[in-house]
């Protein structure tokens, strides 16, 4: 019996803000494997904010998602029938098999597919604390940020699937991190369950200078280290109260991602304060994961690392899920769940 594919796939590149109508939902049969290929049943898709990215076609660090093919997104999954050697049938994997019930792979190219355990840590962590989001925390804290015991670090999106785990590593170094999310509930989560020192809300304020107030109540020792995931006000009120030295770790700018130019205002702190400022994609420090995942792996299994999802039921759900994304709706890391 042959067994059928829903999958979706872009339709239309956006113009501003993305809509479902961007995105078409297909059914296909699922081809015959060759020599090599398993077929991997999804569990979880995980829904990013770099996908909004891909779906234009202005220059960038990694090519545009193509027309009328799969979205890209990392996966976790079950193999359900195998033609390779190193995986067998009920095999947990994790991989980036799209936003699809099912995918084709390769198991011989390397790091196309990867078996992940499940008996200490659940399947769907392998998308957030233990996966991408969380090995992109690490390397932008180490490689950029640089922690050192009594510094202060700024994490912005702090409630999110990076965000949160950025602030727990950094308090484990010895750091006093402040964080900023959307929403009293958000920092509630941030300060009481992650154990971040402090959280501001950016809601609750009007412009930059009153954000700036409130910073330099949770700061009032200036700022050494900011990882950026946001742009706009709270980038420039951070770099107003950076430290001589500091280091800001630039991971994402999603309130430029519709096309809104975000100009920096003060670009003689750069110079004056000695900032570095760096933008880095995760994908290309490949050497690096497996530290990383070890730390996240064990913080995870015992509890010292703590993460929240928001889980939508159904491939159906992925578009608006997605947009919700985009618009701050989602509470941690953002899943959908196909099983």
């Amino acid at each position: 019996m042959t067994t059928m594919n829903r999958r979706f796939v872009l339709a239309s590149r956006p113009t501003g803000a993305p809509s479902e109508d961007n995105f078409r939902l297909d059914r296909v049969a699922v081809p015959e494997l060759a020599p090599g290929q398993v077929l991997v049943r999804h569990h979880y898709l995980s829904l990013d904010p770099y996908m909004r990215g891909r779906m234009s076609d202005q220059k960038s660090y990694a090519p545009p998602q193509p027309l009328n093919e799969v979205m890209l997104g990392g996966t976790v999954g079950e193999v359900v029938a195998s033609q390779a050697a190193s995986f067998a049938v009920g095999d947990h994997v994790s991989g980036a098999g799209g936003w699809q019930e099912y995918s084709v792979v390769n198991a011989e190219v390397p790091g196309a597919l990867r078996k992940i355990d499940t008996a200490q840590i659940p399947m769907a962590a392998y998308l957030g604390a233990v996966g991408m989001p969380g090995i992109t925390a690490w390397i932008g804290l180490h490689l950029i940020c640089e922690p050192k015991p009594g510094e202060t670090l700024v994490v912005s999106a702090a409630s999110g699937a990076v965000g949160s785990v950025v602030g727990q590593l950094a308090k484990a170094r010895g750091c006093r991190v402040i964080g900023v999310a959307g929403g009293k509930d958000k920092c509630d989560y941030v300060t009481g369950e992650l154990g971040f020192d402090a959280c501001l809300d950016y809601k609750a304020v009007r412009d930059v200078e009153a954000f700036g107030a409130e910073l330099r109540k949770a700061a009032p020792a200036g700022i050494d280290g900011y990882f950026e995931n946001v742009g706009g006000m709270v980038l420039e009120a951070v770099m107003r109260q950076m430290n001589a030295f500091g280091r800001i770790a630039v991971c994402g700018m999603i309130s430029s991602y519709n096309g809104t130019p975000q100009p920096i205002a003060r670009p003689d702190l750069i110079l004056t304060a000695r900032l570095k400022i760096q933008g880095f994609i995760v994908s290309e420090h490949l050497p690096l994961w497996a530290a990383a995942r070890t730390e996240l792996a064990a913080g995870v299994a015992a509890g010292a690392i703590k993460y929240r999802e928001t889980i939508a039921d159904g491939l159906d759900r992925a578009p608006s899920a997605f947009l919700g994304l985009l618009q701050g709706k989602n509470f941690g890391k953002q899943l959908v769940k196909l099983v």
